[in-house]
């Protein structure tokens, strides 16, 4: 017992006077502690971020799935060299140019432009790890595109306008909203500066890929057969609702990188996204079955597999700040959203949108946008923080509109007047597949007389 109390005083001691007689020494190791705690995390950072962006990179196989299975036959292999191709061509542009404008140091509205990594510290670890993230987000943004100017694109257009959004277009908005990702206030956007929240890309991904798409599918007019000469739309039917429903579990999957993976930080905050997110997705889904089925009198397959990809794009903006009962609310009206818009954009505005990325990521994107001024537990007007968080969320999604559906305009203009945007007749009646490529999908299995 005696020992016992001699040896507590003893550490007691030590303890007090350390402070004291070793404070150099005490100091040294918890430096070195830290450095240890802190290098470690930083790994931990670089695995998770990357562990995202190759979750984030199987979402490519995952669109082109969708789109291929919700389209003819005869355009199948267009549409995965499309899919295979912008993610190509966007990843050397953005390399080259695009990464450099959105988050290089800020000099003016647009930022400046930086080629390759110079003037970000290239060799630094993080700074490749961040690289690859933004580049899959960056390819995400083009190939949305593809979907709602499928079955009638030609193919060297395509190729021309991937060059230009992952060249200009989504970098400069993704500056303005995101740019103090890696410099911090020294990158940072006039957005950003405004307060305006998208923690993973509702606006800065999914809208402005899907407003460009609203502007090539104008652009380009619908495809052959799709309305009757009173203006009715008729139904040019997927060939493979199959293919469709594993793309949208492909994308579901890779959403856990894109959601997640936004925090580029490996903490307790990525279960809980994770949650938010497929909270929303679900709901989504079960809505937009529903409100199809009460509409069509049927629970159209199509919809529904829509519905969920709504409830992903609507959640992607707010899935960190807000609640689960949040999550569920806002993938609801996401799935009721995505069913109206469909049917809006097709028999009244009678824009040809053969996969509806219109409307899943365009007005969904613009719905999740504003969510965040809703939902927000800190800053929404539902929580008590008035309608500041709000405005400013309707001023960035206005931005992204105007931007986007703007320069898209311009865009498709200027190739169409050029080059060429759409193909011939003859070749859409044959299939892109024969017409664009020399080759089928299924080959001895082409009907041409289709349309």
């Amino acid at each position: 017992m005696r020992n016992a109390v001699i040896g507590v005083v003893l550490l007691l001691t030590i303890g007090l006077c350390g402070p004291v007689f070793g404070t150099e020494e005490s100091t040294q190791t918890v430096s070195a502690a830290e450095a240890v705690q802190e290098e470690v995390q930083m790994n931990i950072n670089i695995v998770w971020t990357c562990v995202a962006a190759f979750l984030v990179f199987f979402m490519q196989p995952g669109f082109a799935m969708v789109e291929c299975g919700f389209t003819r036959a005869k355009n199948a292999v267009n549409i995965l060299m499309k899919n295979l191709m912008d993610f190509s061509v966007g990843t050397i542009v953005f390399f080259l140019i695009g990464f450099g404008l959105m988050f290089g140091k800020s000099n003016g509205l647009f930022g400046t432009t930086l080629f390759g990594m110079s003037g970000v510290e290239p060799g630094a670890d993080w700074n490749w790890t961040f690289l690859i993230f933004q580049t899959v987000f960056a390819a995400t943004a083009a190939t949305i595109v593809s979907g709602a100017m499928a079955e009638r694109t030609k193919f060297v257009g395509y190729l021309l306008y991937s060059i230009f959004i992952t060249l200009i277009i989504y970098p400069i908005f993704g500056k303005w909203a995101w740019g103090s990702l890696l410099l911090g206030d020294a990158g940072a956007g006039w957005l950003e500066n405004m307060g305006f929240l998208d923690f993973a890309g509702s606006s800065v991904v999914h809208s402005v890929g899907g407003w460009l798409g609203l502007a090539g599918a104008i652009m380009l007019g619908p495809r052959i057969g799709k309305y009757d000469p009173t203006g009715k739309p008729k139904a040019i039917t997927g060939h493979n609702i199959p293919l469709a429903a594993l793309g949208v579990f492909i994308l579901w999957f890779g959403w856990f990188g894109f959601n997640p993976g936004s925090t580029t930080t490996g903490d307790g905050s990525i279960g809980y996204i994770a949650v938010t997110t497929n909270i929303a997705a679900a709901a989504a889904a079960i809505s937009a079955m529903l409100t199809a089925w009460i509409i069509m009198k049927k629970p159209d397959a199509s919809m529904a597999l829509n519905g969920a990809l709504a409830g992903l794009v609507s959640i992607t903006a707010p899935c960190d700040g807000v609640s689960p009962i949040g999550a569920l609310m806002i993938g609801i009206i996401g799935g009721i959203v995505v069913v109206l818009s469909v049917l809006f954009i097709d028999k009244v505005l009678k824009v040809d949108d053969p996969v509806g990325a219109v409307s899943v990521h365009g007005v969904c994107g613009l719905w999740g946008t504003l969510s965040v001024g809703l939902f927000n537990m800190d800053s929404g007007l539902f929580y008590g923080g008035g309608l500041k968080q709000l405005g400013v969320q309707i001023v960035g999604a206005a931005v992204a509109f105007f931007w986007a559906f703007g320069l898209g305009l311009a865009l498709f203009y200027g190739i169409k007047k050029t080059i060429g945007l759409r193909v011939t007749p003859e070749e859409e009646l044959k299939g892109l597949d024969i017409g664009e490529h020399g080759m089928e999908a299924y080959s001895g299995f082409q009907i041409f007389t289709t349309t």
